[in-house]
């Protein structure tokens, strides 16, 4: 988020200096220090120390040809400096998406070794090596020494092995994203307890389930509020201690986020907190409303148990994905408290029993999927509901009620009485018995919507694991016009 001051005169200035009120000090501070002009040069160290972590890169776009002896460092392709002091504060080096691409770009994603030269830059509080290409390489345990960094962002950059311990002593940090390296592990996951200043964290993908007591240590992130945990082979029950998320049980305050953030940029206030993330079955990009955004998502795991009825005290939470994993039991009576939910994802476990009535105070919601369960009884009436589509609900042959073309009036149809010989040479014996004639065209009726929807969903998860991986599966006109002039310019 860049915030714009404009600068005072010194009659306005004396009259802030007269409030003792706080917050009008931080705002002076912060106004003064952009009035002041940049006429620093990047500091000369710290340029040293740049130019030989791109020596250890390979770089087959050139993307850092900016990066040279005769240029400020400041201006360098992806390097932020301090408006005042002239030390480096953020590196963004993340691959840029190409449509063209099976995984990533491999034209431009950089390669290569991390070099230690980043122990240099001691202000630095951002780093973006995100959808680059390390080939499986660990990641460099001494990223836990840069005491200084705030958000940490190696998403889908091929790192592999062992997730350093040592990623534990950045009290600092607010934002780590790890996800999409699925050659990651973790053996011991208590080290990111220590991190408690955390607000996001993506670790998709990342195998997490030597450590039994993962939860646990996730619950003592006070200030958490996205939390993202999807395909981690993660096992167990979800823990009651959720609750313990103190962040994620207010509604958000974005006045006070403000003004933290003002806290922690008196002097560097062009600091930019923006994550990507798949909400409501699509991508979409945080940046200044990030602040604002409340996420749990535990799917594709191998979670058993119930849904803790603790989750209930989470009321600022805005999207719960807790589908593809083994779940039992009944959604929680008081899962309509959560007021701000928007989005619900329940699909594909075990759960049963009725939807609770509760379900129909989510005046927020947007989208719901409880596919694939074992619910029963009729679906509570209210617009909202009704306004789903009949897919968000299939699966459960018990249930009945709209948007869903069964109910409780169609399973009661009568189907005319058919001789006991054959009902036909093409379909085969059926015999006069009712409920075998019920079983045999319910059966019947559940595998051709079974098959559509199965055919959806597939359709719908590539997709969704596409775009994880910057795949586009579209691509514009003016894109392929331009492709077809590369290769016909490569066979020439």
């Amino acid at each position: 988020m860049t915030l714009a001051f404009p600068c005072l005169c010194s009659a306005s200035t004396s009259a802030i200096m007269r409030n003792s009120n706080s917050i009008m000090v931080f705002l002076l501070l912060a106004i003064l220090s952009l009035c002041k002009p940049n006429s620093l040069a990047c500091n000369e160290k710290e340029k040293q120390a740049l130019l030989r972590f791109k020596q250890a890169l390979t770089d087959p776009a050139n993307s850092l040809s900016s990066w040279s002896l005769t240029e400020d460092c400041c201006g360098w392709a992806g390097v932020r400096c301090n408006n005042v002091s002239g030390r480096v504060v953020e590196l963004h080096l993340g691959n840029t998406y190409d449509p063209y691409a099976v995984k990533f770009n491999g034209r431009s994603a950089l390669r290569g070794e991390i070099s230690p030269a980043l122990l240099e830059l001691e202000h630095l509080n951002f780093l973006d090596l995100s959808t680059n290409d390390f080939g499986g390489a660990p990641i460099p345990s001494f990223l836990g020494s840069m005491r200084s960094l705030r958000h940490l962002d190696l998403w889908g950059a091929s790192f592999g092995g062992l997730i350093p311990h040592q990623l534990g002593n950045l009290s600092s940090l607010r934002h780590l994203h790890l996800g999409g390296n699925s050659g990651l592990y973790v053996e011991n996951f208590s080290w990111i307890s220590l991190l408690s200043s955390l607000v996001s964290l993506d670790m998709t993908w990342i195998d997490l389930h030597r450590d039994a007591h993962w939860l646990d240590s996730i619950c003592r992130l006070s200030s958490l509020i996205v939390l993202d945990l999807a395909d981690n082979r993660l096992s167990g029950f979800i823990p009651k201690c959720l609750k313990n998320i103190s962040a994620m049980a207010t509604s958000p305050s974005p006045i006070d986020d403000k003004f933290n953030a003002l806290k922690y940029h008196i002097i560097y206030i062009p600091y930019t907190e923006n994550i990507l993330l798949v909400i409501k079955g699509r991508e979409s990009r945080y940046c200044s409303i990030l602040p604002l955004v409340r996420i749990v998502d535990l799917s594709s795991n191998n979670l058993s148990g119930g849904i803790p009825s603790e989750i209930s005290s989470l009321f600022g939470l805005q999207s719960l994905n807790l589908s593809r994993n083994n779940l039992m039991g009944r959604i929680p009576e008081k899962i309509g408290v959560i007021g701000y939910l928007e989005s619900l994802d329940l699909s594909n476990n075990h759960l049963s029993g009725e939807v609770p009535q509760s379900i129909i105070n989510l005046t927020f919601l947007s989208h719901l999927d409880l596919s694939y369960n074992n619910f029963s009884g009729r679906i509570p009436s209210s617009t909202q509901l009704q306004s789903f589509d009949a897919l968000d609900f299939i699966g459960n042959p018990e249930l009945c009620g709209a948007p869903l073309l069964k109910t409780a009036q169609r399973m009661k149809i009568r189907i005319p009485v058919m001789k006991m010989e054959t009902a036909s040479k093409d379909h085969g014996f059926i015999l006069v018995w009712r409920a075998w004639r019920h079983a045999y065209f319910k059966f019947l009726d559940n595998i051709k919507d079974r098959v559509y929807v199965a055919t959806v969903l597939k359709l719908s998860w590539l997709r969704y694991h596409f775009r994880r991986y910057r795949i586009s599966l579209r691509c514009p006109r003016i894109c392929k016009q331009q492709r077809m002039e590369e290769r016909g310019s490569g066979e020439s």
